[in-house]
């Protein structure tokens, strides 16, 4: 691990309301389980000439969309509309404690379409984000023209090499997730060849967030969210999936959702990205798959180029 400043960090709100995202953020009234909520997005216009489509960015677990800042100026420059949301439970939307599911992630991202009146587009989904976007490809198979999982979790059923745990168990974990030395051991373990240029900005987040007086409900939400994962798995429909598919992995991804709690023998073949890609290529019916050799959990930021030079021409096709 590289060097780290001893400065503190100053506390950020479990809202993220003093973190500035790279565009303009805007708020859909929502309402989930009962609760009147606010989902926030970005809603990027093209900056050259426009050409008629929309891609829609889905965040991993550890993120909002903040972190595709340099996919959505790739995406844009090019003439596309970039839909940006963070999902219910992550970024600067709000965190309740509800029955969080893909199902609901997915037509929570629908309505924001709709009121965008945005009709057809292609998604993009990296890890949980990637879960997120085979639900909604599912739930709206009319509606999704090219479909980009990069590096997804949910290529393996995590319940054949995890036991079950409880919320409790889930929950207490998190709110103990706190150390920072941890937390930036895990965000730069993400990396094969980690540029603390790159990883330590995502680490502080995390780190500032733990500092919040309000961090349990957020601890509560992480809980949540990784039982979602847990026991909603979408490998069993990828024979369903119907539009175009480009699988991107990093060739040395190995990251497995509450892996420390695997059975010893079964943890490596949980976070085998290639292996796992390889078969889930196999099962989805226009796939094409791409391993990024020294690559680690996130294509788009260790090796931003080639993760675009795939992206760019499968979208126009």
């Amino acid at each position: 691990m590289s060097d780290i400043t001893s400065t503190p960090l100053p506390a950020l709100g479990i809202c993220f309301e003093d973190y500035e995202y790279p565009y303009p953020v805007r708020f859909l009234p929502l309402s989930n389980d009962l609760q009147h909520l606010a989902m926030a997005y970005m809603d990027i216009p093209p900056s050259t000439e426009p050409n008629g489509q929309t891609v829609v960015l889905m965040h991993g677990k550890a993120f909002g969309c903040y972190y595709f800042r340099n996919v959505i100026e790739e995406l844009t420059d090019a003439g596309y509309r970039v839909v940006a949301p963070d999902q219910i439970g992550w970024g600067k939307s709000p965190k309740p404690d509800i029955h969080y599911s893909f199902q609901l992630l997915a037509a929570n991202t629908a309505a924001l379409l709709d009121y965008l009146g945005v009709g057809k587009v292609a998604v993009l989904g990296h890890s949980t984000g990637g879960m997120t976007a085979v639900r909604f490809t599912l739930m709206y198979p009319g509606r999704v023209t090219h479909l980009v999982l990069e590096d997804p979790l949910g290529l393996v059923d995590y319940r054949t090499g995890i036991p079950p745990q409880s919320e409790e168990t889930l929950y207490k974990h998190e709110l103990h997730w706190t150390a920072p030395d941890t937390i930036r051991g895990y965000v730069e373990g993400y990396f094969v060849h980690p540029d603390p240029k790159v990883w330590e900005p995502l680490a502080d987040v995390l780190v500032r967030v733990t500092l919040s007086p309000d961090y349990p409900r957020w601890a509560r939400a992480a809980a949540l969210t990784f039982q979602m994962i847990y026991q909603q798995p979408v490998r069993y429909e990828y024979h369903q999936i119907a539009p175009p598919t480009l699988l991107v992995v990093g060739a040395d991804d190995h990251v497995v959702p509450l892996g420390h709690y695997a059975k010893t023998a079964g943890a490596a073949r949980l976070g085998d990205f290639v292996e796992l890609s390889a078969a889930a290529a196999e099962d989805i019916p226009r796939a094409r798959r791409v391993v990024i050799p020294e690559c680690g959990h996130i294509p788009h930021l260790e090796h931003p180029d080639q993760f675009l030079a795939e992206l760019m021409p499968f979208l126009a096709t």
